[in-house]
């Protein structure tokens, strides 16, 4: 399988450590679907009450642990979809990314919304990868 990530000539990508304008895959094994992941422990509690940058990682961590369990890893992320509350903490969202997504960026969007499934959670992210 080949993977090819970039950003078109004439198009700037403002944010080249987060992620890349396109994601081309050539004959995957497998594609891999990650629910929308929380800031929730093994235990099913919230971590990081109040800090976006914390939800952040701790959503990240059980992207992880998901892809793991299906045979991949986070370099094999293709896409995420980021859905938060606080669009103005964007910059503890990217901080957060930049500790997890070293190279092989995913294509990603991002959305605010006004509330997430339980109150207290900031931030939900959901990722495909593609194997």
């Amino acid at each position: 399988m080949a993977i090819t990530r970039g950003n078109p000539a004439g198009m700037k990508n403002v944010r080249a450590t987060v992620y890349n304008h396109f994601v081309r895959v050539d004959q995957p094994k497998s594609l891999i679907f990650i629910s929308g992941q929380l800031s929730r422990d093994e235990n099913g509690n919230m971590v990081g009450v109040g800090s976006m940058l914390e939800q952040t990682r701790q959503c990240i961590r059980n992207i992880e642990k998901s892809l793991v369990a299906a045979g991949a890893s986070l370099s094999d992320v293709v896409w995420t979809t980021v859905y938060t509350t606080d669009i103005r903490e964007f910059k503890q969202i990217v901080a957060a990314r930049e500790e997890f997504f070293k190279t092989d960026l995913p294509t990603s969007t991002m959305v605010g919304v006004n509330q997430l499934s339980e109150p207290g959670l900031l931030v939900e992210i959901q990722a495909i990868a593609a194997i």
